[in-house]
């Protein structure tokens, strides 16, 4: 699936606020701004949002037009606490695609303060989902 089509079609990602900066294969920029509705009861950013943000730019640079593809694993490392008001920028760029298979690194920031490295698996699907 074409990425721009897929974010447009991504009512979680829209809901959010998640904004595309850049799209192409293999690489994606996305920004969200962390709201009173995603902080946590310690006042700080919930990670499940930076993990969001950082798994959109992931599935928007490992998609291509008619290859569907999908996450066959991620994983995540939070490095500093985002904060309500943050303007949180997700950066992904493919490492390794062969076959159906792919790896990509997503870097979380705030402004030039990294506070999150994501990598994610992907698998490209013999056929679109149903």
């Amino acid at each position: 699936m074409d990425p721009v089509d897929m974010l447009a079609n991504d009512a979680a990602s829209a809901a959010l606020g998640i904004r595309a900066r850049h799209l192409s294969p293999g690489r994606a920029t996305l920004t969200m701004t962390v709201t009173d509705k995603m902080v946590n009861g310690h006042g700080i950013g919930h990670g499940g949002y930076v993990f969001l943000l950082a798994d959109t730019a992931f599935a928007c640079a490992c998609n291509r037009k008619g290859e569907p593809t999908v996450a066959a694993q991620a994983e995540i490392d939070f490095l500093a606490p985002v904060r309500e008001g943050d303007e949180l920028t997700a950066d992904a760029v493919e490492r390794h695609r062969r076959g159906r298979s792919g790896i990509y690194d997503i870097t979380v920031r705030r402004g030039d303060e990294v506070v999150a490295e994501f990598r994610g698996r992907s698998r490209t699907l013999k056929s679109p989902p149903a």
